[in-house]
Formats: C-alpha cells, sequence, structure tokens
C-alpha cells in the first residue's frame, strides 16, 4: 500500500490549519455609519403685550333701503326695495393685546380701532320723489379673543371671535334739504388670520373680519312735521394687512 499521496494530503492540511491558527481569522473591518436623529422643532415665542396697526378695505354690506312716513306714532305711507347703500372703502387699524402660550397653541384678547374713508350712496325714488341715501361709518372698536396654533415654528393660524361697536351716520337728501341722524350699533366680530414672525419683536399679519351690527331704525323729521324713518343694516367684511411689535 502506497502512503505516499495520503501523507502528502494529510501535511498540506495540517500546514492550511496552522497557517490559519497563527494568523488568526481575517475579518472584514466593516465603517460605522453615524445615525441622524432630527431634533423637534421647538415653539417660537409669542407670549407677552404687543401692539400694531395696519391698512384694510371694508366691503360686502347689504344695506336694503326702504322708506316709511310716520305721522303722530302712526305710519301711514312705506315704500320698500328701493336700492343698496352698500358701505365700503379703505380703513386704518390701531389695536393692542395680550398673548399666553402653551406649546404650540397661542390666546389672548385684543383690543382694536379703526376708521378712514368707508361710505356708500344710492339715488332712490321715494313716493315718486327722487332723493338720495348714504351710510357712512365714523369708526369701529373690536374686542375680540385671539386663538392660534404655531403650525411651524415662526408661523400662526389663528381665529377670532367677540364684540364689535360702530358709530354711524345716516343722510337722506331730497328736494334741496338735507337731513342726517348719526346712530351706534353693536353686534359680533369673527374672523380668521395668519402671522408670520419677522424677528423676535416683530411680526407681519393678513387677517380677515366678518363684523354683524344688525339693524338700526334712523328717523328725519321734515319741513311738514313728518318723520322718515329707514332701517341701516351695516353688517360688512373686511380685510387687512399689517405689523405686530411684542414688548
Amino acid at each position: 500500500m502506497n502512503l505516499m499521496p495520503m501523507f502528502t494530503t494529510t501535511t498540506v492540511m495540517m500546514l492550511s490549519a496552522g497557517a490559519s491558527f497563527a494568523g488568526g481569522a481575517i475579518v472584514p473591518v466593516v465603517e460605522a455609519q453615524p445615525v441622524m436623529i432630527d431634533e423637534a422643532p421647538v415653539a417660537s415665542n409669542w407670549a407677552g403685550a404687543y401692539v400694531g396697526g395696519g391698512l384694510g378695505y371694508s366691503f360686502g354690506s347689504d344695506d336694503e333701503v326702504g322708506i316709511a312716513v310716520v305721522e303722530d306714532g302712526e305710519e301711514i305711507a312705506r315704500d320698500t326695495d328701493l336700492g343698496d347703500a352698500d358701505i365700503k372703502g379703505v380703513t386704518a387699524r390701531l389695536h393692542a393685546g395680550y398673548r399666553w402660550q402653551r406649546g404650540n397653541w397661542v390666546f389672548g384678547p385684543e383690543l382694536g380701532v379703526e376708521g378712514g374713508s368707508v361710505d356708500g350712496e344710492t339715488d332712490i325714488l321715494p313716493f315718486g320723489t327722487a332723493a338720495t341715501i348714504e351710510s357712512e361709518l365714523n369708526y369701529l372698536v373690536t374686542l375680540v379673543m385671539k386663538t392660534g396654533y404655531e403650525v411651524q415654528p415662526g408661523t400662526l393660524i389663528y381665529g377670532t371671535f367677540g364684540v364689535a361697536h360702530g358709530d354711524f351716520d345716516y343722510n337722506l337728501s331730497t328736494g334741496g334739504q338735507s337731513y342726517t341722524d348719526g346712530f351706534s350699533a353693536t353686534g359680533i366680530a369673527a374672523g380668521l388670520g395668519v402671522e408670520r414672525m419677522i424677528n423676535d419683536k416683530m411680526s407681519i399679519f393678513a387677517a380677515y373680519q366678518y363684523r354683524d351690527l344688525g339693524k338700526e331704525t334712523v328717523s328725519f323729521s321734515d319741513d311738514f312735521g313728518e318723520t322718515i324713518t329707514s332701517e341701516a343694516t351695516p353688517a360688512h367684511s373686511n380685510v387687512s394687512f399689517g405689523v405686530n411689535y411684542r414688548f
């Protein structure tokens, strides 16, 4: 029996095994990749007192004119659906408020006052007589609660709800005569807005607000001792743009 091939094979295997034990097993090196963790966004600081101002435009009123004639406390004639004296025009606004913040929620009261060139007029023909009715806003005061949510750092979406009080003049011109009755009306104010921080102190905003001031009866006394009445409906919408400064 020839043992040479078996001896040779065994020798080669032993030498190979010895080489493995002598040098150790070669383990491939895997380079570790850094784990990136996104930081949670931090809410901006909206809390504190602030003042602001802006420009706006009022529109969309629905003041349908009707005329009634009253004599000795009794209505003797009425003419309705004569036209619309819809007020509209440019406004300027100043306001001040205070905000609290809980996480991303921001809320607080705001007091505002605005005025400008806001009026409307229409030519009417009550009882076959040519006349003109004009309604004019002198000023408007609002007190609302603003509640908002910071959708991303520095950007606030909010809603407003509260009361509005307006002072108006209502004018009737006919036959070379002019009669004016001033009145005030109080109602609700509700709207939506968005505000964006420029820096830690200043921000810009855009807002929409609807004011429903109900109906008010206005009265004029003519030269014949009669009282002419009409109902003013000074409800309207307003859009505004402006700047806030936080203390």
